[in-house]
């Protein structure tokens, strides 16, 4: 064995003979319970990063410890590459809007991009070496997917699950599209509570609002019927202030007794609170706000003008007309697109729906018949699912997706759906034949895509496009941001054409933190820790440790100096091994010594830890089970093990050939065991040791197609005499530590309690005398 490990060179090296010898090829026919995993395609959005390689590594990880288990596992890997997050790329990459260009134009550029991005994430993932069987790759554009997508679509319409309506539509005026609850996120911005006086005759009903360039969209107001300031108001009609216009007021629970001055002005629409009194008290629709974030024209005063400057602009235009009574700094939650960080709108729109308000029981569930990993995050999901208030936006009013296989009459608008033969079809290319009903043969295309979730949330249905029955699949992991889209929109999918849960456990991930607070992300500056330059530096393996650190599901912050841990263990894991292999050039495996106890103690802590490990991993504590393994390889294989034998693998004269080969057969069994625990973590270096030794030995072809022991429950006795002996050890050292001793200076006595361990104690005189380089041993 070469004095450094070469990384940049074995690492490579490894992979190679990983392809070459097709390592991680899945064969359904193969021995072994199939352990299938749903891995989360990656969004082609931008570069990858250090949070990417935090969350898939540990798939990993999971994988290669099912594969050592004995399962038959199927690992396969696709990518998420339509949808409104693959546009923003594009349009970001060649500095275009999509809405600029000719449709066909920007879907060439799509795909020219995501085929790009798409090599550099396969490459990347390999350079990791995810034991990936690359032959089972996806991508959600693919003719095969979206073949699927429309199949199972169809299915919901034959089900009554999708339809279609016009109604209040969360918007985004940034991206000009739909949208859904789940892509929401909550933004506190600075605004004023406007107070603006409503008069009904004499008397005036003052409101506070945030949005006063809504006035001319407010149809009613509201009070609360048990607030009896306002009780003789219900049924009476108010002034809408500048516009002059009456509505009616009106009451509802819903209103605040303390927030505001308790009079709410229902406006089309400034939230969801309007919308949803719009449908229950069968409210008129006043047009304000266009798709594009502007002002409708028609609206006197601010007609298109951008919404924040039409509020500027009303709020001056009542001041000069003094009915702004006072306006109030504030604080104020409001709803923005996680997409694009814009402020949601609430528009009227034709859209299709996933009906999901009528079977959240069911959805819930799902929830306690799923594994969830850790438990606690089963709370996010069922929260989630207790507080959704919209069915399932699928449509969006974009370019680069799977287009619906729907065409409508154009006389009477009822839409016809594709044959399942058609598919995947797109109706902008392909016209419809046939007569409506009406008797109309004119038919109008539908010009939507699918949500990328709607495709996404299949992921279980297109790994099984091969014809391999795989639901519900072992597991999936993901990080927990996507609980409440990928994991709830995917139970969802799977109840409905499956009528079963996805997936037996879920496994979830936390975040990657650069500093207290900050997600690291593809938006942000911290973005420039660039996964394939910290490879280059640093090892894939050394990544691929420092992503084992952290308890599953906790967030985890990284800095690049982090790293140095991992390169020494590296080095300490190549250092040990080249030590111990050169003392095993002339072992017999068959031979069987008499093993001396502190060779027992060795084989019985590998033993342990190994069913430590397998118990920590089975429940998908992948940081849980290293500690495990490195207290195992530090500290009782490294600091002491091998010191307490080292004179007697190079002294056999001394210590006598028979207790040589008890050394050489417990450290063969403890280096080969620790190699293949690392092995998950660790997976290209560990390779290159079994492949320089132990192959030779043992003759399967990579350290990956071993199997894990299986140790009988172990012997409690042995594991206390190696704690005795460790303790007798560390005493030792601290005396020479505080006598400014080197730890090989010689010392004159060494007392030793051996508790009830005498016997054993005694058998390891020669080894404790070697070790503490003391004239005498003294065992009490």
């Amino acid at each position: 064995m070469e004095k450094r490990y070469e990384f940049s060179l074995r690492e490579k090296q490894m992979q190679e003979l990983w392809s070459e010898e097709q390592i991680y090829k899945f064969d359904a026919s193969a021995e072994g319970e199939i352990y299938s995993i749903d891995t989360p395609p990656p969004t082609v959005s931008g570069s990858l990063h250090i949070g990417h390689i935090f969350s898939y590594t540990q798939a990993d990880m999971i994988a290669r410890y099912r594969r050592m288990q004995g399962y038959n596992v199927f690992y396969p890997f696709g990518f998420d590459d339509n949808g409104l997050p693959t546009e923003r790329l594009v349009e970001r990459d060649e500095g275009i809007r999509a809405s600029d260009i000719p449709r066909s134009r920007f879907i060439d550029l799509c795909i020219k991009t995501t085929s790009k991005y798409e090599n550099e994430f396969r490459n990347l993932w390999v350079s990791l070496g995810f034991s990936v069987d690359w032959s089972f790759q996806y991508e959600t554009i693919s003719a095969d997917v979206r073949k699927k997508s429309q199949e199972l679509f169809l299915e919901l319409v034959k089900m009554g699950k999708a339809y279609t309506k016009e109604s209040p539509v969360l918007w985004c005026t940034e991206c000009q599209t739909s949208i859904a609850q789940a892509e929401l996120d909550n933004a506190e911005i600075d605004s004023t509570f406007n107070y603006i006086p409503f008069t009904v005759g004499e008397a005036a009903l003052n409101v506070a609002t945030t949005r006063p360039e809504l006035l001319y969209g407010c149809v009613c107001l509201f009070v609360n019927p048990s607030d009896e300031r306002y009780i003789n108001y219900i049924g009476k009609k108010a002034l809408v202030p500048l516009y002059n216009y009456e509505v009616p007021i009106l009451s509802d629970e819903k209103v605040s007794l303390e927030k505001g001055t308790g009079v709410v002005m229902c406006a089309t629409f400034g939230d969801s609170t309007d919308s949803e009194w719009f449908k229950e008290h069968n409210l008129p629709y006043r047009k304000v706000i266009m798709p594009d974030g502007t002002i409708a024209n028609e609206v006197p005063i601010i007609g298109g003008l951008k919404v924040v400057i039409a509020r500027r602009e009303i709020i001056k235009k009542l001041d000069e007309n003094g009915l702004l009574l006072k306006s109030e700094k504030i604080k104020h939650a409001v709803a923005t697109h996680e997409r694009c960080g814009k402020e949601v709108e609430i528009i009227p729109s034709r859209q299709w729906y996933i009906d999901i308000l009528a079977d959240k029981d069911k959805f819930l569930k799902a929830a306690d018949e799923i594994k969830w990993y850790p438990p606690q995050m089963k709370s996010r999901y069922i929260a989630w699912v207790e507080n959704i208030k919209w069915d399932w936006c699928i449509s969006r009013q974009r370019y680069f997706g799977i287009p619906f296989p729907v065409w409508y009459c154009k006389s009477c608008g009822n839409p016809y759906f594709a044959n399942k033969e058609q598919l995947p079809v797109n109706p902008l290319e392909t016209k419809f034949t046939g007569n409506c009903d009406c008797s109309c043969n004119e038919f109008i295309p539908e010009n939507a895509v699918f949500d990328t979730w709607a495709t996404s949330s299949l992921t279980p249905q297109i790994n099984e496009r091969f014809g391999q029955k795989l639901t519900p699949m072992s597991m999936r992991t993901q990080a927990h941001e996507i609980i409440r889209t990928w994991t709830f929109y995917t139970i969802v999918r799977s109840l409905y054409h499956t009528g079963d849960i996805p997936w037996k456990d879920l496994m979830i991930c936390g975040f990657v933190l650069a500093k207290k607070g900050e997600k690291i992300s593809k938006s942000k500056s911290n973005t420039d820790l660039v996964p394939i330059n910290l490879i280059t530096n640093y090892s894939a393996d050394a990544l691929r440790y420092w992503a084992a650190n952290a308890r599953l599901g906790t967030d985890t912050f990284f800095a690049v100096d982090e790293l140095d841990i991992s390169k020494r263990f590296i080095t300490k894991l190549w250092n040990a091994s080249k030590f111990a292999i050169s003392h095993l050039q002339d072992i017999d495996l068959n031979d069987s010594p008499n093993l001396l106890p502190v060779d027992r103690w060795m084989i019985e802590k590998t033993n342990d830890v190994i069913m430590k490990a397998s118990k920590m991993l089975n429940q998908y504590e992948i940081g849980s089970a290293r500690h495990e393994i490195d207290d195992l390889f530090w500290k009782d294989f490294c600091d002491n093990y091998v010191e307490i034998i080292k004179e007697r693998l190079y002294q056999p004269d001394i210590h006598g050939i028979d207790e040589r080969k008890s050394g050489q057969y417990a450290l063969y069994y403890s280096l080969l065991n620790i190699l293949k625990l690392y092995s998950i973590y660790v997976p290209h270096l560990t390779e290159y040791i079994y492949q320089g030794f132990f192959k030779q030995h043992i003759g399967i072809v990579s350290i990956h197609l071993l199997k894990w022991e299986k140790p009988t429950p172990t012997d409690q006795s042995l594991l206390e005499f190696g704690e005795v002996l460790k303790n007798a050890i560390s005493d030792m050292r601290k005396y020479k530590s505080e006598n400014n001793l080197s730890m090989r200076a010689e010392i004159e006595l060494l007392e030793v309690e051996s508790g009830k361990f005498y016997d054993w104690m005694m058998q390891s005189e020669k080894d404790m005398k070697a070790c503490s380089n003391a004239k005498e041993i003294v065992i009490k």
